[in-house]
Order: C-alpha cells, then structure tokens, then sequence
C-alpha cells in the first residue's frame, strides 16, 4: 500500500520504525579518572570559596589587593563568593550522581 491509498476499516497503522538505537557508548580508564578529578576539583574550589571569605585571613587579602580594599569589605561581595562556592558544591554533586553512567558497563582499558 502507499501512503495515498486509505486503509481499510479496523486496520491499524503500520509500525513506524525510527534510526536504529545508538550503541552504548564504551568508557574508557581516563573516562572515570577525568570525571572524579573533575569532582575533586569543583569539590575542593567550592569548600575554598563558601569558607574563606568569613575568615581572618581574607582581611589579609584586602590588605594585599590594596585597591579592592572597599569592595572586599562588602559583605554582599563575600556572600557572592559565597553564593559561587555553593554553586561548585552544586555541581560536584551532580557530577557524583552522574558517575552511574559507569557503572553496568565494561570500562575498555
């Protein structure tokens, strides 16, 4: 039959067969090792950021920035800082849920 041609009554449509399914991507050792690094690295940045702007030593800081002084006394400034801390912590957390993508599969070396 083609498309023009009306089908009959109590008929049902012919399957429509899309692309073939993508093959599973295959990971490989540095797959896994760039990803937990990646972790690390947003982790560690985001701890560094939500803590240091509310110790002693960023006074320390200003001193040392000289011109930035009024702006790093501003504490909307260092709730900002704050705020792109949060925001790494944010994504070392998606990325740790993320690593299942791994998992089940046979990571090629």
């Amino acid at each position: 039959m083609t498309p023009s041609e009306p089908l009959p009554e109590g008929t049902p449509p012919p399957a429509v067969t899309g692309p073939a399914a993508a093959p599973e991507p295959e990971y490989r050792w540095y797959h896994k090792t760039g990803a937990v690094l990646f972790i690390t690295f947003c982790l560690e940045i985001g701890l560094f950021l939500l803590i240091f702007p509310w110790t002693d030593y960023w006074e320390n800081f200003a001193n040392f920035v000289g011109g930035l002084r009024r702006f790093c006394d501003n504490l909307y400034v260092r709730g900002a800082i704050s705020g792109v801390g949060v925001i790494n912590l944010y994504i070392s957390l998606v990325e740790v849920f993320g690593l299942r993508r791994f998992a089940g599969r046979r990571v090629r070396s």
